[in-house]
């Protein structure tokens, strides 16, 4: 399962990647300069995922995770949407802070990709974490909206 999974994101990565860009800003964009209209709205929908992870807003959850989510945890664990939320919602997972770094944003068409790294503290499963981490998000518009479709994270070494 996790061998499909895997492949379904590396695939979705290369039709990502063979997307024209739509933007001349669509080459990698410098920490958090953002230009075009839909780079800002992405950026601005992570923020907001951020903050509802942070809050466990889980109508704002609901609004800006795609229903076939696959989120890629650093250590190698995959929920999809319903788990994942259901992991804040049980209080298995509680963000008490994300620390943006680092986004840099890529829009081809209807989909997005951010690049970024950021500074996560939480408490998983009743052990602390304190995690620098470098990612990748992937959106999607769908009817008008940014809505998440995978995230994949690495920690960093210190």
């Amino acid at each position: 399962m996790k061998f499909l999974l895997t492949l379904g994101l590396f695939l979705s990565l290369q039709f990502v990647r063979a997307q024209p860009p739509v933007s001349p800003s669509a080459a990698v964009s410098t920490s958090f300069a953002v230009t075009s209209a839909d780079e800002k709205a992405v950026i601005e929908t992570e923020k907001k995922r951020f903050q509802a992870q942070i809050n466990a807003d889980l109508p704002m959850l609901d609004q800006v995770l795609s229903n076939d989510l696959i989120y890629t945890h650093s250590n190698g664990n995959i929920d999809t949407k319903q788990s994942y939320v259901q992991s804040i919602r049980d209080g298995k997972t509680k963000y008490t802070s994300i620390d943006i770094e680092e986004q840099k944003v890529r829009v081809y068409g209807t989909t997005a990709t951010i690049n970024g790294l950021c500074m996560l503290k939480a408490i998983s499963n009743g052990e602390m974490l304190n995690n620098h981490l470098r990612y990748l998000s992937v959106y999607v518009r769908n009817a008008g909206q940014w809505q998440m479709v995978a995230w994949q994270s690495l920690k960093l070494t210190k």
